[in-house]
């Protein structure tokens, strides 16, 4: 059996959307080389998505090692071009996961933000 409890509901017009562990999701078919990615399924609204939408991982065509490898260096403050042939990819791809990384943290930043209360 998956453990789903890490993931929520992507759909913004889903009751359950953004609720983790509300036993709404379910694996209903797998994808990419090997199947290895899970396509979830939620039973309050009926979507379907990927297990990676929303992450720095969603549609990329590196392996998963290779983008944590280029986030793991930029973090450790190894510039791009370094980072690039490092890692084997060229720089704009660096660069190109970096933002994508950064838009993420920032997205990730302002729900934790709204939804904490706030200092008076």
């Amino acid at each position: 059996m998956d453990d789903l409890s890490q993931f929520c509901c992507s759909n913004p017009w889903c009751l359950d959307y953004g609720r983790r562990g509300a036993s709404n999701l379910s694996v209903c078919d797998h994808f990419g080389k090997g199947d290895q990615i899970r396509l979830l399924y939620c039973h309050t609204c009926k979507s379907r998505f990927s297990e990676r939408k929303g992450t720095v991982f969603y549609r990329a065509h590196l392996p998963q090692e290779k983008v944590l490898a280029i986030l793991q260096h930029v973090q450790e403050g190894v510039g791009m071009r370094k980072t690039g042939r490092l890692v084997g990819v060229k720089e704009d791809t660096v660069i190109r996961y970096v933002r994508l990384a950064g838009q993420h943290a920032r997205l990730a930043h302002d729900e934790l933000v709204a939804v904490s209360p706030s200092d008076p």
